[in-house]
């Protein structure tokens, strides 16, 4: 009953040490799968979340001051069809006629 007792003992330290080079083997897989990756992301040129959050809020700001300019121009085209000066325009198209002043 002794010898079997030691037998068990020794077998949960081999399965043991086992599980711990095991775990030690799956750290240092990860860690080389990780490093790969970042090496492989790092040669795509991809932007980063920051970069991509600015760009976004800059062509946000441009698209509001663009659409406060086209309502301006088709004031201010308003104006001086009143005046009698250039023909109304529908706002919007592309095409603007500066009058001389």
């Amino acid at each position: 009953m002794q010898s079997q007792n030691r037998f068990f003992d020794d077998m949960a330290r081999v399965a043991a040490g086992a599980v711990g080079a095991l775990s030690g083997v799956r750290g240092e897989i990860e860690a080389r799968f990780r490093d790969q990756l970042e090496r492989i992301l790092a040669g795509m040129d991809l932007v980063t979340r920051e970069e991509f959050e600015a760009v976004k809020a800059m062509a946000a700001k441009a698209r509001e001051e663009q659409e406060l300019l086209v309502q301006r121009i088709a004031e201010l085209e308003e104006r001086l069809a009143q005046r009698g000066r250039a023909p109304q325009r529908k706002p919007g198209t592309a095409e603007t006629q500066v009058p001389e002043v």
